[in-house]
């Protein structure tokens, strides 16, 4: 790299910190998404099928209990004016931790009926002991949530690998031990616990401790109770394909799918997490609407992160089927079509995900509400009506058609804050829909069996 270039990743401006913090934020998810396929290929030769399966519909659970009582604390400092107020800091964290406790309860008291819904007795034993580590989260420092606000990401990325890494140690040392889910769900709550701890001994400022300003504590509520109805439909509209196909599959097809989707969502992911940890304080900094210059800033960030999400598409595309069948065994073969067609149909999604950062940042989190109840809606529907209709293949086919029809509320909500930039969607959606294209042609044959074999 030139002198020149390095000297831009130095210095306290905007414009370096968004650039580390984006550089610390891909290499911690390049190398979490190793750590975790290295670690899911190492389990599936010591853990059965449905144990995967039993795990995801967990990992949904506790994702859908999460999410259906998020207050917003990470958002609202992100973007608070009072965000470095030790009163403000410390009613967040209490807000924090009485709601992980309630979570766990939840989680205690819908073990039994869940296991019924989804057919799975196991859940009644494994729901409580996995809900543990709702309580640890929200013992987590508001330090976390600082160094999002101020963009200064590489020690927060650097413990979570760490206890990513510790979590599966166990996990791995556990499945070889005994043979059993319990292993996968005792690893993540000690994993868990690892990454708590690490925030609290190694993130630099000064710890918090349970206090109540009402003051704080009415303006948290006030901006996060658009952030709990929006995470109720982020929930519904990121897993309601999981929920809805695992009803639909037996649990040892639902595992295989799930590895689809582990591998699929690799490029969706990668651009999600660095929207959400970058973009809010660049929309604060340098909003769109400021200033012509702020808006063509904002392009090329768009334009190289597109660029490169939709080329990993591209190249999962060609080599991902080739990938499964080199790591797993004859078990998880569907998986290879399956991560195909999840892929390019997450590519409408690929090309919007950079506008509601804008809304929050605005502190408009009724507007970003609206628009991710319509995600959610639309994903209910098309998954639906698609498997229903075509079954397994019907239902990922389903979750691209949504992409689409959200489109227009994504185009609503990015024009109150000045972020809409059509020139950008009219070249990355005929670019996507020309690797759309290409994949499928490419991977007739193996998107025609996965058909037959379950529809």
């Amino acid at each position: 790299m030139t002198t020149f270039g390095l000297s831009r990743l130095r210095g306290a401006s905007l414009g370096a910190r968004a650039i580390r913090s984006s550089i610390w934020t891909t290499a911690a998810f390049v190398a979490g998404q190793a750590i975790r396929l290295g670690g899911n290929l190492v389990l599936t030769r010591l853990l059965f099928p449905e144990a995967f399966g039993l795990m995801a519909l967990v990992a949904v659970i506790m994702q859908g209990l999460t999410n259906f009582s998020d207050t917003g604390v990470l958002q609202s400092i992100m973007q608070h004016r009072r965000a470095e107020d030790r009163r403000f800091l410390d009613t967040a964290f209490t807000i924090q931790a009485i709601r992980g406790v309630l979570l766990w309860l939840a989680s205690c008291l819908l073990a039994w009926p869940l296991s019924l819904l989804f057919g799975a007795p196991q859940l009644t034993a494994i729901l409580p002991v996995a809900g543990l580590s709702l309580i640890l989260l929200g013992l987590n420092p508001m330090r976390i949530a600082l160094a999002h606000r101020n963009l200064l990401l590489g020690r927060v990325a650097g413990l979570e690998l760490a206890a990513q890494t510790g979590g599966l140690v166990i996990g791995i040392v556990l499945a070889w031990l005994t043979g059993s889910v319990w292993a996968l769900v005792i690893s993540g709550v000690l994993g868990t616990a690892l990454q708590v701890g690490l925030n609290w001994a190694l993130l630099p400022g000064e710890g918090e401790r349970l206090s109540w300003d009402a003051e704080a504590a009415r303006e948290l509520t006030s901006f996060g109770k658009w952030i709990f109805l929006a995470t109720i439909c982020g929930f519904i509209a990121a897993q309601g394909d999981r929920i809805l196909i695992g009803r639909f599959l037996a649990l040892g097809a639902f595992g295989v799918y799930n590895i689809g989707y582990f591998l699929a969502s690799f490029p969706n992911m990668l651009g999600r997490l660095v929207a959400s940890k970058v973009l809010i304080p660049i929309y604060r900094e340098a909003p769109p609407s400021e200033s012509r210059a702020n808006f063509l800033k904002l392009r090329r960030m768009r334009m190289i992160v597109s660029a490169a999400l939709v080329g990993m598409v591209a190249i999962m595309g060609l080599i991902v089927v080739w990938l499964v069948e080199l790591l797993y065994d004859v078990r998880y073969e569907q998986a290879g079509p399956v991560t195909v067609l999840l892929a390019i149909m997450w590519i409408p999604q690929i090309v919007t995900l950079t506008y509601d950062q804008a809304a929050l940042a605005r502190g408009d989190s009724r507007n970003f509400f609206v628009l991710t109840l319509v995600r959610a809606v639309a994903i209910l529907v098309c998954v639906s009506l698609g498997l229903a209709f075509a079954g397994l293949p019907g239902a990922i086919v389903g979750q691209g058609v949504a992409g689409l029809l959200t489109y227009p509320a994504e185009v609503w909500l990015s024009r109150k804050s000045g972020a809409w930039d059509p020139v950008h969607d009219v070249v990355f959606g005929g670019v996507g829909l020309a690797v759309a294209g290409g994949v499928i042609w490419f991977h007739a044959g193996d998107i025609a069996a996965l058909a037959s074999a379950t529809m």
